[in-house]
């Protein structure tokens, strides 16, 4: 384990130029001082849990100490934002302080959300607020527990200056983790912009850096949107699978690397509802829960344009015609599991979309469902939970179908179908209204909640003594929180 002022950087972004990013300095805040901290992100970097507790982590992190290698950089880039184009965006509240590389040959971004202006900062003072911080911080950490591909987060600074949204707030600051945090947006700015070279000197710099395997290939740029546009198959197909809505699809919000990236009005599914609206502000549900499949496609539809410098059209809409049929495949894998299944069979499409519509019209809570469904026999488990259906002739059908497709994978023995459901059907996920209660806490200067939370969250697959409270279903009050991009 290292000490905070062993770390080892290599500012590679840096290094690209003045093109690509701006030389700002972190604007520290009041009083800076420790909420959370994830010790597994924090292993990443080689340090120490107890380092967190140290009054010079929170200097750091709250923009009052620097490193003398780091070189904090706000990047530039653009983007289409609910469908519509932004000529330029870029870092306008957070910071790459510079890149770590850990004893395994890793390189780690460290980026500070909330470190004051930049020269991208548009109107905004550059700050985050507590309440978002929290909220991206347990759901980085929450995603990654899920197995599903995000960016990470070291900590939560909280802080004594004031802030103003609605109402008055307190400045907080996170520190993010990515291998990298370049973004779909990188590319289009300056395609858009009619830099050939800085477009061509980016291209090279993330082949080199995040896909090197590409460079070996007869066409490396076709090799790598290829390999993009396959991670994003997969990712949105964990999304789906269990049940998140991301809430701002925006390609600036789109990691090149095919990670949850960016957190804002995010949610997860509480009672099933393919069209749920998680964001607040998303007034024609562009960005609701069933649309993150076409989005997502047209997402790198939006990439696609920025890259026909380098690869040809035909190229282009080949590798993207690959989008659904992955997602697809994958989908239905994960779903497979979710039921216990070890094989597939061809009815198992219908088999899952039926079950989903008789949950769309009862309002069952699509998280519990999944874990009661292995807790029992097949049997068992769907008596058990026919009562949550209003169409209960309907789920009785569903049921009998479910049993005997059951059976026909074989007698494995109801304590390995549990143990094997029980591995991908999570107990405990971030509801929205845990996350309120713990930063209803935080925001009085009580961070328990927060640290209990994500220590839960940690594993959520685990049935954890104790903690019951958390994996009920929310109150009334708690499944219609509205959540905007306001922090």
């Amino acid at each position: 384990m290292k000490a905070l002022d062993e770390l080892t950087f290599d500012n590679r972004f840096a290094r690209l130029g003045d093109a690509f990013s701006a030389h700002v300095l972190p604007e520290p805040i009041d009083n800076p001082r420790l909420v959370v901290a994830s010790p597994a992100a924090l292993a990443l970097l080689d340090l120490d849990p107890a380092t967190a507790e140290t009054e010079e982590f929170a200097q750091l992190f709250g923009g009052h100490k620097l490193w003398a290698d780091a070189e904090p950089r706000a990047m530039v880039y653009s983007g289409h934002q609910f469908g519509g184009y932004t000529p330029q965006l870029g870092d306008g509240r957070g910071l790459l302080l510079g890149e770590v590389y850990n004893e395994a040959g890793e390189h780690w971004d460290l980026h500070l959300k909330g470190a004051g202006q930049t020269p991208f900062s548009r109107m905004g003072d550059g700050r985050a607020v507590l309440r978002s911080s929290i909220r991206e911080f347990l759901a980085s950490e929450a995603l990654h527990a899920l197995n599903i591909p995000s960016s990470r987060a070291a900590c939560v600074i909280d802080s004594d200056t004031p802030v103003w949204r609605e109402k008055q707030e307190r400045a907080a600051m996170v520190l993010r983790l990515a291998p990298s945090h370049v973004r779909f947006g990188h590319f289009e700015y300056f395609y858009y912009t009619k830099r050939p070279e800085q477009q061509k000197q980016l291209g090279e710099h993330v082949l080199a850096m995040h896909f090197p395997e590409c460079l070996e290939q007869p066409e490396p740029y076709l090799a790598m949107f290829r390999e993009v546009v396959e991670r994003n198959a997969e990712l949105i197909a964990k999304w789906q699978a269990y049940g998140f809505c991301h809430g701002v699809m925006n390609t600036d919000n789109m990691s090149i690397l095919g990670i949850t990236f960016d957190f804002g009005p995010f949610a997860f599914l509480d009672d099933f509802d393919a069209h749920f609206i998680c964001n607040h502000s998303d007034d024609q549900g562009r960005y609701s829960f069933s649309n993150q499949v076409p989005v997502g496609q047209w997402n790198l539809s939006a990439l696609a344009q920025a890259l026909t410098p380098f690869i040809s059209v035909e190229a282009l809409r080949q590798t993207l015609e690959l989008y659904l049929p992955l997602f697809q495949a994958h989908y239905l894998d994960l779903m497979r599991r979710r039921f216990g299944f070890t094989t597939a069979e061809d009815d198992d499409q219908q088999l899952l979309e039926s079950l989903l519509q008789l949950m769309q019209n009862s309002g069952v809570d699509y998280t519990l469902f999944f874990r009661r469904l292995g807790e029992q026999s097949p049997e068992q488990a769907v008596v058990r939970l026919r009562d949550d259906f209003v169409d209960i002739k309907g789920f009785d059908a569903w049921g009998e179908r479910y049993v005997a497709r059951v059976a026909r994978e074989g007698d494995a023995g109801q304590e390995q179908r549990r143990a094997r459901m029980h591995a991908v059907n999570p107990l405990y996920i971030l509801r929205n209204y845990l996350a309120q209660k713990a930063i209803d806490a935080a925001e009085q200067g009580d961070y328990s909640e927060v640290r209990r939370l994500h220590t839960v969250l940690s594993k959520p697959f685990e049935e954890q003594p104790g903690m019951a409270s958390y994996a009920e279903r929310p109150p009334e009050w708690g499944k219609h929180l509205e959540i905007s991009c306001s922090s």
